[in-house]
């Protein structure tokens, strides 16, 4: 099915790769970006969804030092978030804070309120605990793993432990499971890499090759998705990482980005330089189920899984964010700067 163009759109300044869903903010449905420039001035915007989801409001517009290449919203704080940086040269990584009046004022400034300095490397992603209010946070660069003791209200960030992956294994992202706070996925050349954050060893391994992203289910156990560069989606059972239990054909390029629903089983999200955002309904059965469920399951991956497909889209989509407010509702963000949100509701409403 062939989406139209009744998103609601939003156009950024300058090219851009970033969004985040400000899960923290309970009264509206916001999401924060970021721009991708070397030689202009970048700018951090936050833009709230209108009460009757037909505008997308700019509640603040920030400039930001440098080039944006990951960008992550506070779980528990809707005024604070972390960016990976670079001028060109070199990469950084630092937590900023929202200034609690930008509403009123003329030029509101950022205030950097935690600088993740302890990289060598080329920094990748900034991770967050994945709910509620904690302390620490997760900063992968080409070899090494960094888990951060964060205190904003004191300006501080401290490394708590770090582990190499070693040279052989260059990490390029990952995410934090939701289900097991010790263990995180991290991506690199050849694998999915699994760690345990309590001692820092790696666990194991899923062999595939060119993962771009991954994202765990957020309803269901051992879970993950993967976004491959020419084989498209795979849903893998930690549990039995031989193969994996299910494939969605993806995109007609890469496929560069995949989001689970913070809500809804089986219901995903795919982005890629095809200039498209795919929407899957993949329902995943537990391990343990048999019987008529199986059956049903099997019979049911006969049928097409793509719900939709969204081509208004002029270029390369990197960004992806469910709303955790309004789970029906994603924003899209392609690599000329234009933010899209859409619903999903009467998809919803069909099935």
């Amino acid at each position: 099915m062939q989406g139209g163009s009744s998103g609601v759109g939003y156009s950024l300044k300058y090219q851009a790769r970033c969004i985040a869903d400000v899960k923290a903010d309970t009264d509206h449905t916001s999401f924060i970006t970021g721009t991708l420039s070397l030689k202009e001035e970048n700018e951090v915007h936050l833009i709230r969804l209108s009460s009757a989801g037909t505008e997308l409001v700019c509640e603040g517009l920030f400039s930001h030092p440098s080039e944006i290449w990951d960008l992550a919203s506070c779980p528990f704080d809707q005024r604070i978030f972390s960016t990976v940086f670079s001028n060109g040269e070199s990469y950084g990584a630092a937590v900023w804070q929202i200034p609690e009046l930008y509403g009123q004022l003329n030029s509101p400034q950022l205030e950097r309120v935690a600088t993740l300095d302890g990289h060598v490397r080329k920094i990748n992603c900034v991770l967050w605990w994945p709910s509620g209010r904690h302390d620490k946070v997760i900063s992968i660069d080409d070899e090494n793993l960094l888990v951060w003791s964060l205190d904003c209200s004191k300006k501080s960030s401290q490394v708590q432990s770090k582990e190499s992956t070693g040279q052989l294994n260059y990490l390029s992202g990952g995410a934090w499971d939701p289900h097991d706070v010790n263990a995180i996925a991290a991506t690199c050349d050849s694998s999915v890499q699994f760690w345990d954050l309590r001692t820092m060893k790696k666990t194991n391994s899923i062999e595939c090759t060119h993962v771009r992203n991954v994202d765990y289910h957020t309803k269901k156990k051992h879970i993950l998705v993967t976004a491959k560069d020419e084989s498209g989606i795979q849903i893998w059972d930690l549990r039995m990482t031989k193969a994996p239990i299910q494939e969605l054909p993806g995109h007609a390029h890469w496929t560069w980005a995949v989001s689970c629903n913070p809500e809804y089983d089986g219901l995903i999200l795919s982005a890629g330089t095809d200039s498209t955002v795919n929407l899957w309904l993949a329902p995943i059965s537990s391990g343990d189920e048999i019987g008529s469920e199986r059956v049903a399951e099997s019979q049911y991956r006969q049928t097409d899984p793509l719900l939709c497909s969204y081509s208004d889209y002029e270029d390369s989509v990197y960004g992806l964010a469910w709303s955790s407010r309004e789970p029906w509702i994603f924003a899209s963000l392609s690599y000329d700067g234009r933010v899209v949100v859409e619903s999903v509701k009467n998809l919803l409403s069909k099935k």
